[in-house]
């Protein structure tokens, strides 16, 4: 699969000497949904500036389609769909004029049938002659997707575009992103939601600080750095873990009536077989087992407190 988006060496340091980004080199696939993670302030929003031209960075270079993005603006921006998370729409204009004129924008000719293709894929024709001024928060966001896919690029950036929406909306964005992506549309993904990276994603790109901490494929992400919490609801309650089981670094359960004991998916064996002879040689007594694997969640929280200082 060839890439679409090339990042390399890019660095964005603010009046003031704010430094945003530090040397990011990152190579986004053509038609991937690529979920980009990270805390407040790591630099999500600035990179996608720099890569859309609206923030110019201060060395290293960036190329969409193969046309850079400073030298050859133009062709590398009518590639680019943005949805940013302000909602900067013309309150007093129409949802359908809104989205012609977007697509005006980029030196497209009239094409009505095409905007009301995107304006039915989003539930918003039934809108279509409603003022934005009068749209609920969630139809404004259907909106700025609808602007952003006016001009029908082939990537397009979702910064944080479910923020605010209710459950329902969000779900409708995720089978709007899906169909695009089916279209060969190349999708990237800012979100405070992680369980939307954990359902969409094909790749996961961590940021803290400035700097790509990894991208790697969802699935090999959540094999490589997953665990497996293996729960043991006790007949008995227990005030600590006997001394003959503290090679398994068991955790006690607030109540007294669990053991938790957390192992590696990869590892060449677990040592469940070996705990469970040891724990009927303590003569404890079991009622249950339940296993968890970790989330994509519990993933990102142990990277970024890893690069804490």
């Amino acid at each position: 699969m060839s890439d679409i988006v090339v990042v390399r060496d890019l660095e964005k340091t603010y009046e003031g000497g704010v430094t945003a980004l530090r040397r990011v080199s990152l190579d986004i696939r053509q038609g991937e949904i690529l979920a980009l993670l990270g805390p407040n302030g790591a630099g999500k929003t600035t990179l996608i500036s720099c890569i859309c031209g609206i923030s110019q960075p201060t060395s290293g270079t960036i190329t969409v389609g193969g046309h850079d993005t400073i030298a050859d603006y133009r062709a590398a921006r009518a590639l680019i769909g943005l949805v940013p998370q302000e909602i900067n729409l013309e309150p007093f204009e129409t949802v359908m004029n809104t989205v012609r004129f977007s697509r005006g924008l980029f030196g497209k000719g009239s094409d009505d049938g095409l905007i009301e293709r995107v304006l039915r894929q989003l539930s918003l024709w039934d809108k279509r002659d409603a003022k934005v001024m009068a749209l609920s928060g969630g139809m404004k966001r259907r909106v700025l997707i609808a602007k952003a896919l006016s001009h029908e690029p082939r990537v397009l950036f979702l910064d944080e575009p479910t923020a605010g929406v209710d459950v329902e909306l969000r779900r409708d964005m995720w089978d709007t992103v899906a169909r695009l992506k089916g279209e060969g549309v190349t999708i990237i993904l800012t979100t405070h939601y992680i369980e939307e990276a954990e359902a969409m994603a094909d790749r996961i790109g961590v940021i803290a600080k400035g700097d790509i901490q990894l991208v790697e494929d969802k699935e090999t992400l959540m094999r490589r750095l997953g665990q497996k919490q293996m729960t043991i609801e006790l007949h008995d309650t227990l005030s600590e873990v006997p001394a003959g089981l503290e090679r398994y670094d068991l955790a006690l359960g607030e109540d007294g009536h669990s053991l938790i004991y957390s192992y590696d998916t990869q590892g060449a064996r677990t040592g469940i077989t070996k705990l469970l002879s040891d724990l009927a040689a303590e003569g404890i007594v079991l009622r249950d087992i339940q296993t968890r694997q970790s989330s994509l969640e519990d993933i990102f929280v142990g990277l970024v407190r890893e690069d804490a200082p």
